[in-house]
């Protein structure tokens, strides 16, 4: 009797739970489904550096001499899902038991739940201790905390793993957080260097053919796919951005720039979420080169930050408020998606910026999709599902777990407070600060309420006119607030009338 062991395609580490006791005879099963697929309409890209990771892992497991069922999508004899790959092979091998490790979405946790009694057979769930928290974990920290924060969270990551600690258990440089250095406008005379880029090789040109086949109306075009695919490559991309842009990487993490969609950024979301590298060898990483003087420490901890506090709380959210959490919408917001979400066909020179470049590359650095996006959504009032569905099917390194809380919490305040402390409301005067986008963009930043107003400009007015009320208990909110009540009645009528406007154009398909 087999044990069949299931390995899904973001848990491409050999160090995988599920694999810890592989025993001669066991069989890997990996499958390619449609299902998962097209639950969303992911960006072509997505779909080829998905299933070409698995493809590459699946041969370097063989190499190791492990017996790897390996299900292809354009096998005629696919079942189309996981579970009904799973039934088919749990019949082929007469399986005593599968082992699997938890999956990092809702949905296929659910299910597999359920395949005990649908297999007639043990199935055991091991935990993914990949991550450096683990969901009961999280729990014990949340129990009884009246808000979530990822700050405090964060400090106790820092000093449960020693990462950036001194002796005497105070944090390096005497501060937790150097966000305040990290939120500079890129010079005019900076110039970012390009970041590794990794041709396909025989393997994933079949994968492009495949997609470019089945999907040829996803977002994004297959054959221009340049993303690591093995975990050699994610740690030479990964090197590459110690050796050559971690250094600046702390002072314009913020930043945006026409025409440089990746700056100083890592890159290394789609192979972390992946499986192909480790988190913990990339925080060790990122402090070795701090201690050896190579990066800066606003630098350093700015990076650790994103991989040991705010990636590790936003899972450590979404396990704890789901299912409930996907249902969230505080604020009432009931618009339909723009199709220039799609299309990146707008006026708006930052909206523009933004959405073209995760057509091309299925990528947009945090700040693009905070301030940028996800804050036109907010002020908009995009209902937070659509939004929902639009982030995690166009960027290559979305998965329901990281992409949920990020935007329904973070972008959108769709759950009320739970992850930020207050909507991430701003105005056009934010995006000119941090970007070059304004200039020889058609609306006019600095125009309130005329014909070439921004439209930031007067949506953000708009947005803390509607939710006043709901805001008037949040300490945080008191700034923007105490500016609506000083605004003369005159302006204000203007600057929403411009906001309905421009929203009843949006509405209507115009090109805005």
């Amino acid at each position: 009797m087999t044990t069949l062991r299931l390995v899904l395609g973001d848990q491409l580490s050999p160090q995988l739970s599920s694999l810890s006791d592989l025993a001669a005879g066991d069989v890997v099963l990996m499958a390619e489904v449609m299902d998962e697929c097209t639950y969303v309409p992911h960006h072509a890209q997505k779909i080829v550096l998905v299933l070409s990771a698995m493809r590459h892992f699946a041969e370097e497991l063989r190499a190791q001499g492990v017996i790897v069922d390996y299900r292809r999508l354009d096998d005629p004899q696919n079942a189309h899902s996981l579970r009904g790959e799973v039934l088919r092979a749990v019949a082929e091998y007469q399986t005593a038991r599968v082992v699997v490790t938890e999956p990092g979405e809702w949905r296929l946790a659910q299910e597999m739940r359920s395949w005990p009694g649908l297999l007639g057979i043990d199935v055991e769930i091991r935990g993914d201790d990949r991550f450096l928290c683990t969901i009961g974990q999280f729990r014990d920290w949340a129990a009884g905390r009246k808000s979530l924060r990822m700050e405090f969270f964060y400090r106790e990551m820092r000093r449960g793993h020693g990462v950036l600690m001194e002796p005497d258990g105070e944090p390096a440089g005497g501060r937790w957080n150097f966000d305040a250095e990290n939120r500079k406008r890129m010079p005019a005379d900076v110039f970012p260097p390009a970041p590794p880029r990794f041709p396909p090789d025989a393997i994933t040109r079949e994968v492009i053919a495949l997609v470019e086949a089945r999907f040829p109306d996803n977002m994004g075009k297959a054959g221009d796919f340049a993303w690591p695919v093995t975990k050699d490559q994610a740690e030479r991309a990964f090197e590459d951005f110690l050796d050559h842009r971690l250094g600046s990487f702390g002072d314009w993490q913020d930043a945006m720039q026409v025409g440089s969609p990746f700056l100083f950024h890592a890159l290394i979301s789609t192979s972390l979420n992946l499986g192909l590298l480790d988190p913990r060898e990339l925080c060790a990483r990122a402090e070795a080169a701090y201690l050896q003087g190579v990066a800066p420490l606003n630098a350093v901890e700015g990076f650790i930050r994103q991989i040991l506090g705010w990636r590790e709380f936003i899972r450590g959210i979404y396990w704890l408020k789901m299912p409930q959490y996907r249902h969230l919408n505080a604020l009432g917001a009931t618009r339909p998606l723009p199709a220039f979400y799609w299309s990146g066909q707008t006026k708006m020179r930052c909206m523009r910026e933004a959405i073209t470049g995760t057509i091309a590359h299925a990528y947009a650095h945090h700040i693009q999709r905070l301030m940028i996006t996800g804050n036109f959504a907010l002020l908009a009032g995009l209902d937070p599902g659509a939004v929902d569905e639009w982030y995690l099917a166009v960027y290559a390194d979305a998965y329901e777990w990281v992409e949920m809380p990020n935007t329904r919490g973070m972008a959108l305040f769709a759950d009320g407070g739970i992850v930020g402390s207050k909507p991430y409301a701003a105005s056009g005067a934010y995006i000119n600060k941090m970007s070059d986008y304004c200039g020889g963009c058609f609306y006019d930043v600095k125009d309130a309420t005329g014909p070439s107003a921004c439209p930031f400009n007067v949506l953000y007015w708009d947005f803390i006119a509607r939710h006043a009320e709901c805001f008037a208990g949040n300490a945080r909110m008191a700034m923007p607030l105490m500016g609506l009540r000083k605004m003369p009645p005159a302006k204000l009528a203007a600057l929403r009338a411009r906001a309905n406007v421009f929203l009843d154009s949006m509405d209507l398909g115009e090109f805005v």
